[in-house]
C-alpha cells in the first residue's frame, strides 16, 4: 500500500470515527422544535407529544417554540437559517412545504436548499366546520346554499397561504361558488370567531375542533382528506360529494440543510421509534392524528407530490401573496 493510499484510508477512518462520536454525543443540550403556528393547534399538540418522549429518551429538554405568521413561513425561516447541528428542528406542515412555494412570489428561504426531511409524523384530517345557525348539514346542502347566496357566506381561513386557504380555493373551484374569505392568524382565533357566529364556515384540524363539535357548539360536515378519519368515522369525505376534492394535512420533522447525516439518522430512528409505539398511536388517534413515521426519502416524495398538486390550484385560482 502506497503512503498516499494509506494516508487517505486513515483520513477516511478518522472521519467515520468522528461521525460516530458526533452521533453518540448528540444530544448534549436542549433541543428546540419550532412550530410555525400558534399554541393549541394540531402542529403544537404533535410537537409537544413528541418532545415529551424525546426528553424522556435522551434526558435532554425538548422545548417547543411557537413562531406563527406568514402562513408558517416565519417559523420555517427561523429553522432554515439556524445552525445545522440538530438542536433546532421544524415541525413542518403541508402549509409550509406544499402551498407556500407556489403562493408566495418570494420566500426568505429556499425549500430545496435550506431544509432537509427527517420523517413524516402524522396525517391529521381537516374538518369542514359550520356554525349551527347555518342551514346546511351536508356538503351538497352547503354548495346549494353558497350558490343561492353568492359572496354572502363568511368563510374563515387559518391564514393567507395556509392549507385551509388552498382547500377553500379548491372547494370554490370544484363547487362553482363564491364566498367571502376571512383570514386569521392561526386556528384558535378562527375557531373562536366561528363559535361566536362571526364567520359561518372554517376548515380546522380534528384535535382542536372535535371537542366543540361534540359539545354542539359547531357542526362537522365532512373531512377534507382522501380517506375518512378514524377519529370521526361517521363523517364522510368532501370528495364523496364533491368529486376531485382531496386535501391531506400532513406534518413532519425537518432540519437545517447541512445537519450531519449521523445526527439526521439518529433523529429519524428515535422519532420513528416513538411514533411506532402502540400506546402513542392510540393516544394520538384519540386526538385525531393518524401517525405515519417514514424514511427521509418517503417524506421528500410526499412534499414533491403536494407541491405539484397545490401549485395547480394556485395557478387556476389566481391566488397569490406578495
Amino acid at each position: 500500500m502506497s503512503n498516499s493510499t494509506a494516508g487517505l484510508l486513515a483520513i477516511g477512518l478518522a472521519l467515520l470515527g468522528a461521525g460516530s462520536a458526533l452521533a453518540q454525543a448528540y444530544p448534549a443540550k436542549a433541543i428546540r422544535v419550532v412550530v410555525p403556528f400558534p399554541p393549541a393547534g394540531a402542529a403544537d399538540i404533535l410537537a409537544r407529544s413528541i418532545g415529551q418522549e424525546l426528553t424522556k429518551s435522551w434526558s435532554q429538554q425538548v422545548v417547543v417554540d411557537n413562531r406563527p405568521g406568514a402562513g408558517g413561513n416565519i417559523g420555517a425561516e427561523v429553522v432554515a437559517k439556524s445552525a445545522p447541528d440538530g438542536y433546532t428542528l421544524l415541525l413542518a406542515a403541508a402549509t409550509t412545504h406544499a402551498t407556500s412555494v407556489s403562493l408566495y412570489s418570494k420566500l426568505p428561504y429556499n425549500l430545496e436548499k435550506d431544509l432537509v426531511p427527517v420523517t413524516l409524523v402524522a396525517n391529521i384530517s381537516h374538518i369542514l366546520l359550520t356554525h349551527p345557525s347555518l342551514p346546511a348539514r351536508t356538503v351538497k346542502e352547503l354548495v346549494a346554499l353558497a350558490k343561492s347566496r353568492p359572496g354572502a357566506i363568511n368563510w374563515g381561513l387559518q391564514g393567507n397561504g395556509t392549507l385551509s386557504h388552498l382547500e377553500t380555493e379548491l372547494f370554490k373551484e370544484l363547487a362553482g361558488v363564491q364566498v367571502q374569505l376571512v383570514p386569521y392568524k392561526g386556528s384558535a382565533p378562527g375557531l373562536t370567531d366561528l363559535i361566536a357566529g362571526n364567520i359561518q364556515v372554517f376548515f380546522d384540524s380534528v384535535p382542536p375542533a372535535l371537542p366543540h363539535v361534540q359539545a354542539g357548539k359547531l357542526r362537522g360536515i365532512a373531512v377534507a382528506g382522501s380517506k375518512r378519519s378514524p377519529a370521526v368515522p361517521e363523517l364522510p369525505t368532501i370528495g364523496e360529494a364533491l368529486k376531485g376534492f382531496e386535501a391531506d394535512n400532513w406534518f413532519g420533522v425537518m432540519a437545517p440543510a447541512g445537519t450531519p447525516p449521523e445526527i439526521l439518522a439518529r433523529l429519524n430512528a428515535e422519532i420513528v421509534r416513538i411514533l411506532s409505539n402502540p400506546d402513542m398511536r392510540k393516544l394520538m388517534l384519540a386526538r385525531g392524528a393518524v401517525l405515519h413515521p417514514s424514511t427521509p426519502g418517503e417524506f421528500a416524495a410526499a412534499i414533491r407530490s403536494d407541491i405539484e398538486k397545490w401549485g395547480g390550484v394556485v395557478k387556476r385560482s389566481g391566488a397569490r401573496i406578495e
